[in-house]
């Protein structure tokens, strides 16, 4: 094995990946499996983890799905018995469920007044709750072997406040200083084998925002204008690019890296409009 293989490869190792099956998910289950890992796809929509293992299995990787939904504490119990049961350990947790409800949304014909505190509340929920439950579940296994890493996923939201995604925004700056926060939790409590970190994706077109940046005619909205004007690599991101970011943080490459939200936007966070 050649130097950067050992570096960065992720040989032997088990990684979980809840919202798996997404856009972005789906691109980094195949990395980490072409990397060496196994990848334990955990959603809701089982059939749909099934057929993304099968695919990456297809292509000489390791992989499996498990059904739980992140909010459901007895169901990610579950879901860590039947993962220990069967490959005997984890060494990667990859919080990747999150998302949007349209009543946490104040569009520019609304205001503020107009919020839905329900969808708020459970937009916060599931980006938030839903990355700290996994946590606790299976973060119990990496700190059984004293060593693991967690990656958790912010948005550019966290770092310069959008219009319009009142409560996705919020859920993901709370997503960036959990983040920090159990970095130190782990270190001081667990040791330095336990490393937490986060990737804050640019704009990447997924099944989520594809109508809100982009026409039926594949034409950009004024939103999406808006946003690739303030993109200085002046296009989206395309899902695989997230990558190289989340093997380097997932391998020994990034030994004494804990703590940091990486942007992996085409320097839209840099960027002040002039």
């Amino acid at each position: 094995m050649s130097y950067i293989e050992n570096l960065f490869g992720l040989n032997s190792k088990v990684a979980i990946v809840t919202g798996g099956t997404g856009v972005l998910g789906s691109a980094m289950c195949k990395s980490l499996a072409k990397a060496g890992a196994s990848v334990v796809i955990v959603g809701r929509r089982k059939e749909a983890a099934d057929q993304l293992a099968k695919e990456i299995i297809r292509t000489g990787g390791n992989a499996f799905g498990v059904s739980a939904d992140v909010l459901n504490k007895e169901q990610l119990t579950s879901a860590k018995n039947i993962i220990l049961d069967k490959v005997g350990k984890i060494d990667i947790l990859i919080n990747g469920a999150g998302g949007n409800l349209p009543g946490a949304v104040v569009t520019p014909d609304k205001t503020i007044f107009d919020l839905n505190i329900d969808d708020f509340k459970s937009v916060v929920d599931l980006n938030l709750t839903g990355s700290l439950l996994p946590t606790q579940i299976f973060g119990e296994a990496l700190v059984a072997n004293k060593q693991g890493v967690i990656i958790n996923i912010s948005s550019m939201t966290a770092i310069r406040p959008l219009t319009r995604v009142l409560g996705y925004g919020a859920a993901k700056a709370a997503i960036s200083n959990f983040t920090q926060w159990l970095a130190v939790e782990m270190a001081k409590k667990f040791g330095e084998g336990i490393r937490v970190n986060a990737i804050a994706p640019g704009f990447f077109l997924t099944e989520q925002n594809r109508n809100l940046l982009t026409n039926a005619d594949g034409s950009l909205t004024e939103r999406g204008q808006l946003i690739i004007r303030g993109t200085p690599f002046n296009r989206f991101g395309e899902p695989d690019e997230l990558c190289g970011t989340l093997l380097w943080l997932c391998s020994d490459a990034s030994k004494f890296v804990s703590g940091i939200v990486v942007p992996v936007d085409g320097a839209f966070s840099a960027y002040g409009g002039v």
